[in-house]
């Protein structure tokens, strides 16, 4: 934490990368102004109460780390300060509601009954408190049946790879074809797939909250459940891989840590894996197709993969890929964040929508879930219909030739 903190200058390169200052154009809600901020809670000159609104409103899109000439380590300093803000807050309501809400977004069985049950309370939003209403407002219009996975799937023709797949919490439940979608295109390019049965959520929205002794224990029952003899333990949500790429520091000092570091190694994200590897060229579309590929925070910004979803869905023949404006920009997802701060989430989602449209593109693409989910909501607030599809959705339409991206897989 101190490394980062001497390290920033204060040259202010971070405030237009940052979307809170974009939206608010407060100091204390700037990369360097929260830097300041907890700087003093640690020297002892400001009270932890003073500062916890400005840091809680950071999305931790690490855009600021990106734009950073100085090489500040912004997540360093972020992630171990909510942590020890939680710590110093344990009974705070806020906290137990957070509490709550991670129990319920670990897991796929209690998320999809939260869903049906919050899909009935709809009619009455209007009774709710603004953060259970925001919460109703991101609920889909109909939840996709159940998909349960298979724990093995063999490679189609010569074998490239074997590889370990993630099969996260909430995208289980949203759009389970997302992980149906990456096995069938992992399959089609020679990569034999070890789904592991007992595997359990990642800790990736506990880490990001500050719930730090909630993620150890994710991430030490994850370890020990994947297998080693794989190329890769692949992901293919941008917030779940980053959190797996760190776990060798989310476990440090326990009996887990050099087995967590080993886990990290292996860590890719799905794209970036197949871009490693050599995709094995898709069919052409049946008409041209213009794809406007956005930039998940945690995939862009963290894990530093840009290139390689790009040039996968450069390969399709007929497919064209385009940059969203302002694509840099988090679009106010970010885990709990649409939910907890819904008011900035919503200012977010709205110029992101709207610089997609700007793009005229035919269907979104991005390589996380949370992502999609806030940019369909958007979309579809303003009377807009593009399709928004996970990355591998693109490629797996793509390699089964389907006619048309518009219709459902």
């Amino acid at each position: 934490m101190a490394r980062a903190v001497e390290t920033c200058v204060h040259c202010g390169f971070c405030l237009p990368a940052c979307p809170t200052y974009k939206v608010l154009g407060e100091e204390m809600d700037s990369p360097r102004g929260r830097i300041v901020l907890m700087k003093e809670v640690l020297e002892g000159t400001l009270a932890l109460e003073d500062a916890r609104l400005h840091v809680d409103r950071c999305l931790g899109c690490l855009a600021c780390v990106s734009a950073c000439p100085s090489g500040v380590a912004y997540g360093d300093l972020l992630v171990p300060f909510r942590a020890l803000a939680e710590t110093a807050g344990r009974w705070r309501p806020a906290r137990w509601r957070r509490l709550l809400l991670l129990t319920t977004l670990e897991s796929p069985v209690l998320f999809r009954a939260a869903v049906r049950l919050g899909r009935l309370a709809r009619p009455g939003a209007a009774l709710l408190p603004a953060s259970l209403r925001s919460m109703l407002a991101l609920l889909p219009g109909r939840l996709p049946a159940s998909a349960p996975l298979p724990s093995l799937v063999p490679a189609q023709g010569p074998r490239r790879a074997r590889v370990a797949l993630l099969a996260g919490c909430v995208q289980q439940v949203l759009d389970p074809d997302i992980n149906l979608a990456t096995l069938r295109v992992l399959a089609a390019n020679g990569v034999e797939v070890v789904v592991p049965p007992t595997q359990q959520c990642c800790g990736a929205l506990a880490l990001h909250t500050g719930e730090d002794v909630r993620a150890r224990a994710r991430a030490a029952a994850l370890v020990d459940v994947f297998p080693t003899d794989v190329d890769a333990v692949v992901s293919n949500a941008a917030g779940c891989g980053s959190a797996m790429k760190e776990y060798g520091d989310v476990l440090r000092g326990s009996e887990h840590e050099a087995a967590g570091r080993q886990f990290g190694a292996r860590v890719r994200d799905v794209a970036e894996f197949l871009d490693q590897l050599g995709l094995i060229a898709p069919p052409a579309t049946r008409a041209p197709i213009t794809v406007a590929y956005h930039d998940a925070c945690h995939l862009a910004h963290a894990q530093k993969v840009r290139r390689a979803p790009r040039a996968l869905l450069a390969q399709i023949p007929g497919l064209r890929v385009v940059e969203v404006p302002d694509g840099d920009t988090c679009c106010g997802s970010a885990g709990l964040y649409n939910v907890e701060h819904s008011a900035i989430a919503d200012d977010l989602g709205a110029r992101k929508a709207r610089a997609i449209v700007a793009t005229g593109a035919d269907v979104v693409a991005a390589g996380n879930i949370g992502c999609l989910v806030q940019v369909a909501t958007h979309l579809a607030r303003d009377g807009v219909s593009i399709p928004t599809l996970h990355t591998m959705q693109v490629l797996d339409r793509a390699y089964r030739e389907q006619p048309s991206y518009r219709e459902q897989p």
